[in-house]
């Protein structure tokens, strides 16, 4: 897959898994097993996933990563380039196996995820610099917590020096240092996440804005919470605005705020207004939900479109 000359370049510095699917008609109790519907295997990990769907759109996408040397890790570099994506700075460990998500889906469709980082998380000085050469005329770096937070930070303080724009997404939940929120351009949390970093717990369109509020008054350029079924709420010193969902049938969740991600980091790094850029963030991230796994539920451009046009 190529991309046009002009299109925008997105730097990825994040997670790359495999994720082992399961499918139930509910979570099993302490001590009790539940009879599964399905199982399937799928290339994952939040980096890797907002690389394939920036790519699936247009983008131009350098990946830096780590898998291990294990079955997973071919297969997992693979399915990237396959995908479209720039996998010249994706590394094998020797020493510690590939990342692995265990994800289980209920009968609503909602996902459980337990994640065992491994090769993710042993980051060294050479990548630090292999993250920095990647940088060179981007747009944009996106990052997650699925690798050493120092790893993130220093790579955040390179980008922001460079006037490359940082789009952070805080997943999994982890606490932020002070100085982090001042290097972010957009930091964008799903409900959970959002809760986890303010304190205050997000249920709704109100209760988004007083997260978001409080993640301003830290420092970040434009706070963006991810409301699932609710849409998308974004705010920034000069604008504010909620964007609602796109109805759908939903198969399942997998990913869809990864597709968002991708999306949002594409759409702005062109140069469309916040707004604008949040809706089409909020349809790719529907077009997600309507079908499974992770990077293969990434849609397309034109799929895009589309719905912005239909809906």
């Amino acid at each position: 897959m190529s991309q046009p000359d002009q299109a925008p370049t997105i730097v990825v510095l994040g997670g790359i898994n495999m994720d082992l699917i399961g499918v139930a008609p509910r979570l099993p109790a302490p001590g009790e097993t539940v009879t599964g519907q399905q199982f399937y295997t799928a290339p994952g990990g939040k980096g890797a996933n907002q690389a394939v769907a920036a790519a699936r759109l247009g983008a131009r996408v350098r990946m830096v990563g780590r898998v291990g040397n294990d079955v997973f890790g071919p297969e997992l570099r693979d399915d990237l380039q396959s995908a479209g994506v720039d996998v010249e700075r994706v590394t094998t460990d020797p020493d510690h196996p590939s990342g692995i998500a265990i994800i289980l889906l209920d009968d609503r469709r909602q996902n459980h995820i337990v994640a065992i980082y491994g090769a993710n998380m042993e980051y060294d000085a050479d990548q630090l610099k292999t993250v920095e050469s990647a940088l060179g005329g981007a747009d944009s770096l996106l990052l997650q917590m699925e690798v050493p937070l120092k790893v993130s930070l220093e790579a955040a303080s390179t980008a922001h020096r460079r006037g490359v724009a940082v789009i952070w997404d805080p997943a999994p939940a982890a606490d932020l240092p002070p100085e982090a929120y001042g290097l972010i351009d957009i930091l964008a949390p799903n409900q959970t996440e959002a809760a986890f970093l303010t304190g205050i717990e997000v249920r709704d369109v109100a209760s988004a804005r007083a997260a978001a509020e409080a993640l301003l008054s830290r420092g970040v350029g434009v706070a963006m919470v991810k409301l699932g079924e609710q849409g998308a709420y974004y705010a920034s010193d000069r604008e504010s605005g909620h964007v609602p969902a796109f109805v759908v049938d939903v198969v399942d969740t997998v990913a869809a705020g990864d597709a968002f991600l991708g999306a949002l980091a594409l759409k702005l790094a062109e140069g469309a207004a916040l707004a604008e850029s949040v809706r089409f963030a909020c349809a790719a991230g529907a077009l997600a939900v309507t079908r499974p796994g992770a990077q293969e539920a990434m849609p397309g451009r034109d799929e895009v479109e589309t719905l912005l046009t239909t809906s």
